[in-house]
């Protein structure tokens, strides 16, 4: 069974940078790769940052490209998000996800497991 638990968020001006963190435990050995996504009220859930360990790879919306960094430390079972110079579009609840197919993470239909989520607020 897959468990992601997120952390990091928070509130910051526009131009600020925070790092999300999300702990995962994989007892059974699914994970084929892992991502971040956001959600805004009223809007539909989108993939933010995806890796994959093939290779390994990243993979960036086009809003977040050049802000956004994705990393993993497999050592600490932790997959990272580090977001600079934040604008205020950047606003919503942000997921951790994990997939079970080797390039899955980006896309929300092929979303096995889920964190809770934490809120990142950017405003003045």
């Amino acid at each position: 069974q897959v468990q992601l638990v997120e952390s990091g968020g928070g509130s910051v001006q526009p131009g600020g940078s925070l790092r999300l963190s999300c702990v995962f435990t994989d007892a059974t050995g699914k994970i084929g790769s892992m991502g971040w996504f956001r959600q805004a009220p009223g809007k539909k859930r989108e993939g933010v940052a995806a890796y994959y360990p093939i290779g390994p790879q990243t993979y960036y919306a086009d809003s977040v490209k050049g802000r956004f960094t994705i990393s993993i430390d497999n050592a600490k079972n932790t997959l990272y998000l580090q977001m600079n110079s934040l604008k205020p579009e950047d606003t919503a609840m942000y997921y951790c996800a994990a997939s079970e197919t080797p390039y899955g993470a980006f896309k929300v239909e092929y979303i096995n497991a889920w964190g809770q989520g934490t809120q990142v607020t950017v405003s003045s």
